[in-house]
Order: structure tokens, then C-alpha cells, then sequence
């Protein structure tokens, strides 16, 4: 792919309703089939299944399975719908483009802003994750410092080329696989009594039903954890951004939307069962040292709690450079459909959107500012109000996608490589799934919980969509004076 000079406008803005990227976008086609792989993979294995998972097993008990089969079903379904979008049609602005295309530019342009920001937030909370992990390594060096350091040690990469962003995050993503296909062998093994040098006797599966039973807090407990790990699962949608910069767009994507089913089944199904079978779902070392640091450590395996913040750091540094790179290409393709500043769609000699990037990072340091400053009240609105833009993003791709399957068959029906299962009616199905979890987030009236996070999210949307309403009246106005003026 040509890239033009550094300092010029990539594309021109699409017209409006039109949420296609144009033929040449100025990004290079630097990542190579290997990285979008494992982007594809390790996509779904965020920081929250290692540290958030112990909040859920402790509110549903074993049911926890439950709720993420539950949430992983609407994942399948939701990036299978992205999948057949995003494989007749790979672009840096993903379901933002498509919803401009299927609903009107006002849903392209608001549900992109939305997930900007909540990307941007992403980046403050990950950020001072992982320098709370460092700074425990090293306390030498203030947590303020690590966060910087990490911030800065990223964006240096994001802005070298989309080529070394792949790299980092082929092997970000690499050790996340491993240790979680790691700790389901031994778990498993150990669960049956033949893990080799440990002396651990067999569990089997009788953990899951002999303390209270499968729901010991009833059935109601599989909806309160469905509220506990829904956001665990963000991220999975990365590889259909990502995939307009590879080598074969239309191959990674078709590849990563048919292998999400293994995907999810493995890495978040099995190692929680891994875990609800080896301990009792009640044993204290859960909630005090972490779901899969207690197992670890009832196997035997020594250093489980130092193993586990090595991956948990690794897990951090992967979410901050994907989602970086997230943030940067949602405000490129915003730029380029004429939702943001021009500059935003600019990219230099390497093919990278590097005023993007720097607007992207700098609000993410305004935010970890904010963060050490007030964590109490600015900081936590940030949280609040991006709280269910996730849920927000998926509904945006169920309802683009009952639009855009008429528009792809009468315009490229070659080009529908992947296809919803028992369309439409297992997409409107996937809508009421996520609407219901938005409705019952309602009911949790905790500090910080999911009735304040849903207010809020709702409230900054509303805003979001009066902007485009009002600017594209606004535009609309000059285009009419423009004709009108001899």
C-alpha cells in the first residue's frame, strides 16, 4: 500500500452517509498474518479474567460458569456480526464505518467518539495498574514514574510503525496464551490426581456441587456475575480495526470470527472450571490472594503469586498497546470521514496516523492525572460514564449489521464471506440479550456500580448524538447556502 507524504491529508472525508473507507488510506499494510493471529487470540484475554474473576466466583459460586457462557455466547454472536461486516469490507474504523454506512453518520460518528474515550479511559486505568505491579518490584521509583515510563515506552513503539505495534503485541499476547494453556494442563492434571511431584490428591469435579451446590446464592447470582465479567470480554473486536493494516484483511478476519467460539470456550471457560474445581468456591485464598494464584498455590507450584503479576503486568502492557493503537485508528478513521480534525487522518513517511496516537495518549495522561489527583471524583466519572459504552458498541453492530447484510448482497453479495447464524433472527435476539443486561444493570444501585454506570454512559451518549445532530444541521445548512450563493 502507497503511503502518502508526510504532512498530507491521507484521504479525503467520505460523503456523508457513507461510511466506507476510501480505496487508499494512507495506513500501511504492515502486519503480517502471524500478528493478526495472535491479536485474534489473545485479544479476548484482558487483565480483568486474572484479577476480576475471583469478584465473580465470590457473588455466584460455581454458576459463574454460567454467566460466562452466557456473556461469551453474545461475544460468538456479536463478532460473528462484525465478522461478515468487517470481512466484505476491512477498515481501520470497523463498526464506526459501518454504522455511518447502514444507520446515518450521526451513529458512525457517535458510537466512534464513545469508543475513543472509552479506549483513552482504558488507557489511565491500565496504566496505573501496571505501575502499581512495577512499583511493588521496585519501589525505588515512585508510581507516578512507572505509569509515565510504561505511557511513554508504548507510545514510542505505536509511533515507530503499525509493524512494531504487531510485534509487541505477537508476544504480549504469546505469554498470555501460553500461561493460560499452562494453568489449564496442570490444573487439569491436578484435578484428577496425576499431577506428577505434587502429591495432590484428585478433586475431580466435586467442588462444583458439595459446598451449597452449583448456585448457592440461587439462580438470580448468574445475572449479578454476567455484571462482573461482561467487561472482561472487551478487546475481541480489536483484530476487525487491526485487520485493514494487514497483509490479507479478508483472510484474518474471516480466520479470527470462525475460531472465537474455541477461543472464548478455552481461555475463559476452562481456566475459571480449572479453578471452581480445584478449590471450593468459599476457600478464603480466593478473594485474598486471587482466583488463579489460589489455585496455583494448592497445587504447589512454587512463586504463584510473583508467576502471576509477571503475567498480569504482561496482560496490562498488552491492553495499553492495543488499546492505544484502538484509539489511535478509531480517531484516523474519524478524521478521514470528516468526524474529527483533519490532522487526525494525516500519516507520515511509515504510514502511521502519529497525530492520532499523540491526541489519543495525551488524553490518557490527562487522565491517570486525574487519576492520582481526585480518583474520587473526576477520575471515577471518567470510569462511570465509559462504563457501558462496551454494551453500547455491541447493540451499534447488531443493528448495523440487519442493515448492512441487504446493502453488501445488492452491492458486492461476493464479497459475503461470513455469514450471521439464523439471520435476523438470532440477531435480534443478541440485541435483547445485551438491552436485558443494560436493563439489569439498573438494579445494582452499589457505589460505582451498574445503574450509575449505565446513567451516566447514556447521558455522555445523548450529548455525543446531539453534537452530530447539531453539526450535521449545521453542515447541512452551509451545503444549501452554498448552492443557493450565485
Amino acid at each position: 500500500m502507497t503511503t502518502p507524504p508526510s504532512g498530507h491529508v491521507a484521504a479525503p472525508p467520505a460523503p456523508p452517509g457513507n461510511g466506507a473507507a476510501p480505496g487508499h488510506s494512507g495506513l500501511q499494510s504492515g502486519l503480517k498474518n502471524r500478528h493478526l493471529s495472535m491479536i485474534a487470540v489473545g485479544g479476548v484475554i484482558g487483565a480483568g479474567l486474572f484479577v476480576g474473576s475471583a469478584s465473580g466466583i465470590a457473588a455466584a459460586g460455581p454458576g459463574i460458569l454460567l454467566s460466562y457462557a452466557l456473556v461469551g455466547a453474545l461475544v460468538v454472536f456479536v463478532m460473528r456480526m462484525l465478522g461478515e461486516m468487517a470481512a466484505a469490507n476491512p477498515t481501520s474504523g470497523s463498526f464506526s464505518a459501518y454504522a455511518d454506512r447502514a444507520l446515518g453518520r450521526w451513529a458512525g460518528f457517535s458510537i466512534g467518539w464513545l469508543y475513543w474515550f472509552f479506549w483513552v479511559v482504558v488507557l489511565a486505568v491500565e496504566a496505573t495498574a501496571g505501575a502499581a505491579i512495577l512499583t511493588s518490584w521496585v519501589p525505588a521509583v515512585p508510581q507516578w514514574a512507572w505509569a509515565l515510563i510504561v505511557m511513554i515506552v508504548l507510545t514510542a513503539t505505536n509511533l515507530a510503525s503499525v509493524a512494531s505495534f504487531g510485534e509487541f503485541e505477537f508476544w504480549f499476547a504469546g505469554i498470555k496464551v501460553v500461561a493460560i494453556a499452562a494453568f489449564i494442563v496442570l490444573g487439569g492434571l491436578a484435578i484428577f490426581g496425576v499431577l506428577p511431584g505434587t502429591g495432590h490428591a484428585a478433586t475431580g469435579f466435586g467442588n462444583l456441587t458439595s459446598h451449597g451446590g452449583f448456585l448457592p446464592h440461587g439462580p438470580s447470582a448468574i445475572l449479578t456475575g454476567v455484571l462482573m465479567v461482561v467487561f472482561s470480554f472487551m478487546g475481541s473486536e480489536i483484530v476487525t480495526l487491526a485487520a485493514g493494516e494487514s497483509e490479507d484483511p479478508q483472510r484474518a478476519v474471516t480466520k479470527a470470527t470462525k475460531s472465537v467460539i474455541w477461543r472464548v470456550g478455552i481461555f475463559y471457560l476452562g481456566s475459571i472450571l480449572v479453578v471452581v474445581s480445584l478449590l471450593p468456591w468459599n476457600d478464603p485464598s480466593i478473594a485474598k490472594k486471587g482466583s488463579y494464584v489460589a489455585a496455583l498455590d494448592s497445587i504447589g507450584i512454587p512463586h504463584a503469586g510473583q508467576i502471576m503479576n509477571v503475567i498480569v503486568l504482561t496482560a496490562v502492557l498488552s491492553c495499553l498497546n492495543s488499546g492505544l493503537y484502538t484509539a489511535s485508528r478509531m480517531a484516523f478513521s474519524l478524521g478521514q470521514r470528516g468526524d474529527a480534525p483533519k490532522g487526525f487522518a494525516r500519516t507520515n513517511s511509515r504510514g502511521v496516523p502519529q497525530t492520532a496516537i499523540v491526541a489519543s495518549v495525551l488524553f490518557g495522561f490527562l487522565a491517570v492525572g486525574f487519576n492520582y489527583l481526585w480518583p474520587d471524583t473526576v477520575f471515577q466519572f471518567l470510569l462511570n460514564s465509559s462504563g457501558a459504552v462496551a454494551l453500547f458498541v455491541w447493540l451499534v453492530i447488531c443493528f448495523s449489521q440487519l442493515r448492512m447484510r441487504g446493502i453488501i448482497l445488492r452491492e458486492n453479495p461476493d464479497k459475503l464471506l461470513v455469514r450471521m447464524w439464523l439471520f435476523p433472527y438470532l440477531t435480534w435476539a443478541t440485541i435483547a440479550m445485551i438491552s436485558f443486561v443494560l436493563v439489569y444493570m439498573l438494579t445494582d444501585d452499589s457505589p460505582g456500580g451498574g445503574r450509575i454506570q449505565v446513567l451516566l454512559s447514556v447521558l455522555l451518549a445523548v450529548i455525543v448524538v446531539g453534537i452530530s445532530l447539531v453539526r450535521d444541521r449545521i453542515g447541512g445548512r452551509a451545503e444549501q447556502a452554498a448552492v443557493k450563493a450565485p
